[in-house]
């Protein structure tokens, strides 16, 4: 027999805090200032690694905006066609952050191989300075963004983003330091090689789960053989089947699954009990279980999962 009832449980929406936008709007104005100011003096003083930077700080805006407009976009209410929000579009922000980046990596890689070739002088002194102000600003940004780093993919992209681009602004400092002492102008396009290196480094594993998550994988911090341990291990349920995790945005995990209960409806105590362990030891906010009296009578068009 086939029990129609389900369970569903929510535990909270988990939107970002309201302090992002503010956080977002300020690493935002800084670094569009900041890529400006490079381009001027990137041009004047003929760098190409201080326009790499300010190339890879631009794809930074338009990564933090695309972020900031993502979890404003997911706070909209319901709709009867968007039923879960536009929670997604966090993922879609961060897609898009990676692959903007992997094209500015491609053109700083392609035109600091023609330098070696082609080598020009350097105004070292302009590089460093603004350089150093690089450093402080996209510091400042990272220092505003750290506390969502660890919980929202989409933040920590972009505090990633600004974290690595304080490290690329320290290595152009570097290189303009070493053209000062010893006039070799190659330094200039390796530098630009080392920050296209590192965007990729940081961007790439940024692009992979971005990807696997628009592919309704499960976020890569569950493991659904645990979670699929623990549901059979219940003492009223001899068998898990159709079981499905994915991720609603960034931030929030759903799960669905079949439960065989031959002993009867558990009730809604132990549906809350269960939910509420997804819950806590997965991270898992957003389940929906549905209750099976006797196994092997799922309908057709269920599809079981290994």
């Amino acid at each position: 027999m086939h029990d129609a009832s389900h369970a569903h449980a929510h535990h909270g929406p988990g939107h970002a805090p309201d302090h992002f936008g503010l956080s977002f709007g300020i690493a935002a104005a800084l670094n569009l200032a900041l890529v400006i100011g490079e381009v001027w003096y990137g041009l004047a003083a003929n760098s190409l690694a201080l326009l790499a930077d300010a190339g890879h700080n631009f794809g930074d805006v338009m990564g933090l905006l695309m972020a900031w407009g993502a979890i404003v976009i997911a706070d909209w209410r319901p709709s009867n066609r968007f039923t879960y929000r536009m929670h997604a579009a966090s993922i879609l922000s961060a897609f898009a952050n990676g692959a903007i980046l992997l094209l500015a990596t491609g053109a700083i890689a392609l035109e600091a191989i023609r330098r070696f070739s082609d080598p020009q002088p350097v105004a070292s002194t302009t590089v460093i300075v603004v350089a150093v102000l690089a450093v402080a600003a996209n510091g400042i940004s990272a220092w505003l963004l750290s506390r969502g780093g660890k919980s929202d993919l989409n933040v920590r992209g972009a505090f990633l983003h600004m974290l690595a681009d304080a490290g690329v602004s320290v290595a152009v400092i570097a290189a303009a330091l070493g053209i000062m002492l010893t006039g070799w102008q190659w330094l200039d396009p390796v530098a630009s090689l080392m920050i296209s290196a590192v965007i990729l480094w940081g961007t790439w594993g940024l692009l992979r789960e971005s990807i696997r998550l628009t592919l309704n994988a499960a976020p890569r911090d569950i493991d659904p053989h645990e979670v699929r341990l623990y549901l059979a291990g219940l003492p009223q349920v001899a068998g898990v089947h159709d079981l499905h995790i994915w991720a609603m945005s960034t931030k929030e995990t759903a799960l669905s699954c079949h439960l065989v209960t031959p002993q009867g409806h558990p009730g809604d105590d132990f549906l809350q009990r269960v939910a509420h362990e997804l819950h806590h030891r997965f991270d898992i906010g957003h389940a929906t279980l549905q209750i099976e009296l006797a196994a092997g009578v799922c309908s057709l068009q269920c599809e079981s999962t290994v």
